[in-house]
Formats: structure tokens, C-alpha cells, sequence
């Protein structure tokens, strides 16, 4: 088993920056790919980024390029979402999840184990 935990989320203003941390415990080397998503309310949860074991490979969604970058520390167990110029439609709880594949992955459905999410919330 896998247990990921977020930290980082809070309250900011339009164009301001978070970093978001998803710190990774338990069987971390059965993992490769290591993902963000986001739920804003009264929508689906979407991909954001995802990155491999090695940080090698990296994709993230079309709406974050240019703002939001992911990057992971392999000796903290550790990946980063950073989110620059902040906007209000950032807002939404973002979770951070893995997957035992052998892919950087964009579908959900894919991923093998989820943190319990943490809130960003922007305001204008």
C-alpha cells in the first residue's frame, strides 16, 4: 500500500503562487507515475500534471502550461505542484494520486491510490 498526503492549499489572491507537496509513504517504489487532478465544485475531477518515478517524463494538462509546473524530490518522497499567477477558476481541491503503471497518465481511472485532498481557493 500507498498512502499520499497534500499539504499547501489555502486561501490566495488572483496572480499569486502555492506550492502544493504530495509527501508519498509505504511501498513508494511500486509506483512510477505520480499525478495531480482537481475538482471545482459542481464539476468532474480533472487531470492537471502527472510525472514519472524519475522525473524524466512529465505532461501536464493544456490550461496549466505556462502557470503550473510539476517536479518531484525522489529523497522526500515528495512531488510538487507549482501554481503561478493564480486564478479564480483555480479554485478547487486537488488531490494528488499514483499509479503502479507503467505510464505518465492522464485518466483517473487509472490511478491506484488517491490523498484525501487539499483546498485552493482563489479569489479575485
Amino acid at each position: 500500500q500507498v498512502q499520499l498526503v497534500e499539504s499547501g492549499g489555502g486561501l490566495a489572491q488572483a496572480g499569486d503562487s502555492l506550492r502544493l507537496s504530495c509527501a508519498a509513504s509505504g511501498r513508494t517504489s511500486s509506483t512510477y507515475c505520480t499525478g495531480w487532478f482537481r475538482q471545482a465544485p459542481g464539476k468532474e475531477r480533472e487531470f492537471v500534471a502527472a510525472i514519472s518515478r524519475s522525473g524524466g517524463a512529465t505532461y501536464s494538462a493544456d490550461f496549466v502550461k505556462g502557470r503550473l509546473s510539476i517536479s518531484r524530490d525522489n529523497a522526500k518522497n515528495t512531488v510538487y505542484l507549482q501554481m503561478n499567477s493564480l486564478k479564480p477558476e483555480d479554485t478547487a481541491i486537488y488531490y494528488c494520486a499514483a499509479t503502479t503503471r507503467l505510464a505518465v497518465l492522464t485518466r483517473e481511472s487509472l490511478y491506484d491510490y488517491w490523498g484525501q485532498g487539499t483546498q485552493v481557493t482563489v479569489s479575485s
